[in-house]
């Protein structure tokens, strides 16, 4: 045990209460990375210069498209949750399956929801599937950023046992100095991912050559996943897997892969406005 450990700053997760109404911080999380990234989308497809005159969604676009995201979101994340981390539990309590306010929203289910949004969405409209999965995996590491801080004030999903100087006692998780892992969540998935996508999208023309940012994001969040899943405590009803492995590896090794075989076949393609040229010559 350490001289000093720092205090784990108790901040109460309901913002402000009006009668049986909470507005807590985990909801505030959400909203702040929807609207945030909504406003972010739209200026990525109002900059014709990343575009390289290639087609893409119009401002109008990104609002309904981002409609439909949030409910892949939330149905994605809530079912994902329940599917991958506690199937036993929901089964015999169903009614929790829709108590999204008691926690329990994974990002692999959120993933596979907006994924399933996206297609469908770009289908009924005409456009591009690989241009939407770009263009959400700009903007998604913003959500991530403030659901990370979200998870932190609330005080769930700490890290292991540690002795690091910055090492916090959570509340709930034993007398133990901890590795506050949903820090480096927030700095890894949110802060430094966002700057690697954005450098994709604004210097190496990522957008013109459509699933490139997507192929970059998803293998940059499973790589980052992966490597704090080493400071972060799997959940108590799951624990660890064979070989030391966590559920959060597990699933972002697929992720992992899949970037990596679309962000190198779209780098590999002439851009999009120059494979149309070809074509039509």
């Amino acid at each position: 045990m350490p001289l000093f450990v720092l205090p784990f700053p108790a901040i109460d997760p309901v913002l402000i209460e009006f009668g049986p109404l909470a507005v807590r911080w985990y909801a505030l999380a959400y909203i702040a990375g929807i609207l945030l990234g909504w406003r972010y989308m739209r200026r990525l497809v109002a900059n014709d210069r990343l575009w390289a005159g290639t087609t893409h969604p119009a401002p109008l676009d990104v609002d309904d498209f981002v409609i439909w995201a949030t409910l892949g979101i939330i149905l994605g994340g809530r079912l994902g949750y329940v599917l991958f981390y506690n199937p036993a539990y929901y089964a015999s309590n169903p009614a929790d399956i829709l108590a999204i306010w008691s926690g329990g929203m994974s990002f692999h289910g959120g993933f596979l929801g907006v994924v399933a949004a996206m297609v469908l969405f770009a289908w009924r409209r005409g456009l591009s599937v690989l241009t939407l999965f770009d263009l959400a995996g700009a903007t998604a590491p913003i959500g991530l950023f403030f659901g990370r801080i979200a998870n932190f004030i609330n005080g769930e999903l700490w890290g292991r046992a540690s002795d690091v100087p910055w090492a916090m006692v959570f509340p709930g998780a034993g007398p133990e100095p901890r590795h506050p892992s949903q820090l480096y969540e927030a700095a890894l998935e949110g802060i430094v991912l966002f700057l690697v996508v954005r450098l994709v999208t604004h210097r190496f023309g990522g957008l013109a050559r459509p699933g490139l940012a997507a192929g970059v994001f998803a293998a940059g969040y499973g790589t980052a996943r992966s490597f704090v899943e080493l400071f972060r405590m799997p959940d108590a009803h799951i624990g660890f897997l064979t070989g030391g492995l966590t559920m959060g590896i597990l699933l972002s090794v697929p992720m992992i892969l899949a970037g990596l075989a679309l962000a190198i076949w779209a780098a590999r393609r002439a851009p999009a406005r120059e494979a149309a040229e070809g074509e039509s010559r």
